[in-house]
């Protein structure tokens, strides 16, 4: 409870700047616990017994994480129109067809295959250290795919009037409910094809991104502020979908990591 009225001052401080972080560390800290009780043996074991190095499972940290820019967003309706099917997969392929409109869009899907090709070099050379800040880097990554704020162009209501919900979705909101953000994962499995697996996400994802924006309008409607009223509103009408997609990052992330794991040659680790 402290360190949640800690971070709700942090937040204020910082609002409505929507850099900071594309979930609250509540959030992360939330999907990547879950995550681990999800693995098949005997990589739940082994991320088990070093859970508490895991940088966002470090219990009472009074170290606010590092800011996140906009590259860790991807704003897939700057590219296109759903499902998006004209767009490139590989950085290279978009930027030879976008060029330097690609900088406003930012790098998330590629953040992640960088972060998941360092965490296969890891799991092979067996530096547990790498492994478990490696880990807890990319299932960040992947929770924040989740986010449908972070892949359209309007992440922050500023194209609708709605400045500001980029906190009031991403941070605020899963505080509020903290207590009742019981998540509930699919036991992870191995991904045939990573990075398209990235793309099959956001799409998912973005798809309630309209959805966000509505809500946020219908509940602050006639009212003249984001008070208690507000989040009690938003959290009635937005919190079970809130509670599914962070459920299903917590499996996407142990997916990546068993994938990853997979991908090494399923080393035994220690």
């Amino acid at each position: 409870m402290r360190r949640s009225v800690c971070w709700l001052f942090v937040i204020g401080l910082l609002s409505p700047t929507p850099l900071a972080h594309a979930w609250g560390p509540i959030v992360h800290e939330a999907v990547t616990g879950r995550a681990i009780d999800t693995l098949p043996k005997p990589l739940r074991e082994y991320y088990k017994a070093h859970r508490l190095e895991l940088p966002s499972q470090v219990l009472d940290s009074e170290e606010a994480p590092p800011p996140e820019g906009p590259e860790r967003r991807f704003a897939l309706d700057a590219l296109g129109s759903f499902p998006f099917s004209d767009v490139p997969r590989t950085q290279a392929a978009l930027e030879q067809k976008f060029g330097k409109e690609l900088d406003k869009v930012g790098r998330l899907p590629f953040l992640l295959r960088e972060s998941y090709e360092r965490l296969v070099a890891a799991m092979k050379s067996g530096d547990k250290t790498q492994i478990l800040q490696e880990s807890d880097v990319l299932a960040g990554l992947v929770t924040d795919l989740y986010n449908p704020l972070a892949l359209g162009r309007n992440f922050d209501g500023q194209l609708t009037g709605q400045p500001g919900l980029w906190v009031r979705f991403s941070e605020r909101l899963p505080l509020s409910m903290e207590r009742l953000l019981k998540l509930s994962p699919d036991t992870a499995h191995y991904l045939d094809d990573p990075r398209e697996h990235v793309f099959s996400i956001m799409l998912a994802s973005y798809v309630w991104l309209d959805n966000v924006l509505y809500l946020d309008w219908l509940v602050a409607r006639g009212k003249s502020g984001y008070s208690e009223i507000y989040y009690a509103a938003f959290e009635e009408r937005a919190g079970e979908r809130l509670k599914e997609l962070l459920s299903s990052a917590a499996s996407s992330s142990a997916s990546f990591w068993y994938t990853a794991w997979t991908e090494a040659g399923k080393p035994a680790l220690r």
